[in-house]
């Protein structure tokens, strides 16, 4: 079989080698001497070999990928990208009028110096640029790679046609953490389907791969829920400050978990309990912990909520509302929460996140948690996310679990730049963009190896934001330093020339329409060009 598969790759590259080389009237182009390893790619690779020349993208150029379903989309993905980018057409596994001479193939091989299935080499000469990969996710993070070094500028004197020049050399990569998250909490304050996608857009591009949706807290209920349909009804219509709320139809969540599976990453739901359960008690009164009915709550303080923990009809409830968001959601995991229940006695938590971590597992996810879900008697399978205390990440590797690393005082992007910074909060830290990026995840808690460690995830809450503008001012450019330290090892990692790099990633963060925060550590190189709308990526 693995014969078979080397016959039939070595078939198709010679076929694309016989198409170039056939050209009756090729240009012979004295390309300008280029370094690819000077390109400002974020996340850095792990390893770049620069040849000194250049892949001239133009009009002639094609993209082909092997015969297999998931790669033709990365390869149509590709050249969408390269057409909003630069407004060329590049077509994809077709004939056209004019025979190409130089050629992009993105190829499925299980030949690869790297075992990850994220990993993914590129090979970039004057004439082609194949990308091998094993699986279609490591051919997609490839093309995020290629995309970035794709001039925005085109070269119109080598030829008499426009022509973009791609530095030639050989990029080896794979990502440093299995998982590399982004979390939104939508529950403070709704965040609409678009605007959803648009944060999703710009994490892919970054090699991220989860997207965690704080779905559920005192302030609103943001997801259809069949069975119970009050959540919705009445738990869905307030947030932070008195707002509209809102929230998502199934038919809304399975767009976006479709939509983040074209680009590779997973959505990861959150229902949070046994506390930040004021609008689940709003909506069934019979669910909360001191037999009273609450109020709708558009505060921010933390703590008061919970459910009561002792009650069948609570587990009734948490068993159809893992079953019905379970079933749309293709991903491994479900987060059942577990932070800041300060009102829940011990002993009642411990027996819920039991409980309900049984219930996740039984409708076939791994249960993650905060921090505090380490005390519980769970399976070592459940993932403990670190946000705040070493002790219980400590406990929960302890037990065999793997930590999600989102400490408070350097991965939580709604914590203020600086005093002067216009949304945010500053209970953890003021983050300023370069202690953002300055830390070390694989030895950021003492005694914790990088083997009990899954990846990053770059929390944003929602207390003081309420429009994606706003959004983008906190998370941007804060999570493309995440992006880094979650894919690249901290050999190559290095604030001085990260912040070069990032600096020269203006001109995709003003295409997309990003309202990032331009700190004053950074050289923006800005784009010649005027972007007035949002481009969808």
């Amino acid at each position: 079989m693995r014969n078979s598969i080397l016959l039939r790759t070595l078939v198709i590259l010679l076929g694309i080698t016989t198409i170039i080389a056939c050209q009756e009237k090729r240009e012979i182009i004295n390309f300008p001497k280029t370094d690819l390893s000077t390109e400002n790619l974020i996340p850095l690779p792990l390893k770049i070999t620069p040849t000194n020349s250049a892949f001239g993208l133009d009009q002639f150029t094609a993209i082909y990928t092997s015969n297999d379903a998931e790669f033709k989309k990365v390869g149509a993905f590709l050249s969408n990208k390269i057409n909003t980018k630069i407004d060329l057409d590049v077509p994809v596994n077709t004939a056209t009028d004019k025979t190409p001479t130089k050629v992009i193939y993105i190829n499925k091989t299980e030949n690869l110096e790297l075992d990850n299935q994220e990993a993914y080499q590129m090979y970039i000469t004057q004439d082609s640029v194949i990308i091998n990969a094993k699986t279609a996710a490591g051919a997609f993070r490839g093309i995020q790679t290629l995309r970035q070094i794709i001039p925005e500028e085109s070269n119109d004197t080598l030829t008499e046609h426009k022509m973009w020049l791609v530095p030639t050399g050989k990029i080896i990569d794979q990502p440093n953490f299995e998982y590399r998250g982004a979390m939104l909490d939508v529950a403070r304050h709704f965040f609409s389907v678009g605007d959803v996608k648009k944060y999703i857009d710009i994490l892919a591009y970054y090699k991220f791969n989860a997207l965690h949706l704080h779905l559920t807290d005192d302030q609103g209920w943001r997801i259809e829920i069949k069975s119970w349909p009050k959540l919705t009804e009445i738990g869905a219509s307030s947030e932070v400050g008195g707002g509209p709320g809102g929230f998502y139809t199934q038919e809304d969540y399975k767009d976006i978990v479709s939509y983040a599976a074209e680009r590779h990453m997973i959505i990861i739901p959150e229902v949070d309990m046994p506390g930040h359960t004021n609008a689940a008690s709003l909506a069934y009164p019979q669910l909360n912990g001191n037999g009273k009915t609450p109020k709708v709550y558009t505060g921010t303080h933390v703590g008061f909520s919970t459910f009561n923990t002792r009650a069948d009809i609570v587990y009734a409830f948490v068993d159809d509302v893992v079953r019905e968001i379970s079933a749309i959601t293709p991903g491994p995991y479900f987060h059942l929460g577990g932070d800041e229940s300060h009102v829940t006695k011990k002993e009642d938590f411990n027996y819920f996140v039991e409980k309900v971590s049984k219930i996740v597992e039984g409708h076939g996810k791994i249960p993650i948690g905060w921090d505090e879900i380490a005390h519980a008697d769970i399976n070592k399978s459940a993932i403990a996310q670190f946000w705040s205390n070493e002790k219980n990440a400590k406990t929960a590797v302890e037990k065999g679990m793997k930590l999600i690393l989102s400490p408070g005082k350097k991965a939580y992007l709604d914590m203020q730049y600086d005093t002067l910074s216009k949304f945010g909060l500053h209970w953890a830290a003021y983050i300023p963009v370069d202690s953002a990026y300055v830390w070390t995840p694989e030895t950021y808690v003492e005694g914790i190896a990088k083997e009990n460690i899954l990846g990053i995830e770059a929390p944003l809450w929602s207390e003081t934001i309420s429009n994606i503008a706003e959004l983008e001012y906190l998370a941007f450019p804060r999570v493309i330093g995440h992006a880094e330290l979650n894919w690249t090892i901290k050999e190559n990692r290095n604030w001085e020339n990260y912040k070069v790099r990032l600096g020269n990633q203006a001109p995709y963060l003003d295409r997309m329409n990003v309202q990032y925060y331009p700190s004053k550590l950074i050289d923006w190189k800005k784009s010649k060009h005027t972007y007035k709308t949002i481009v969808k990526d």
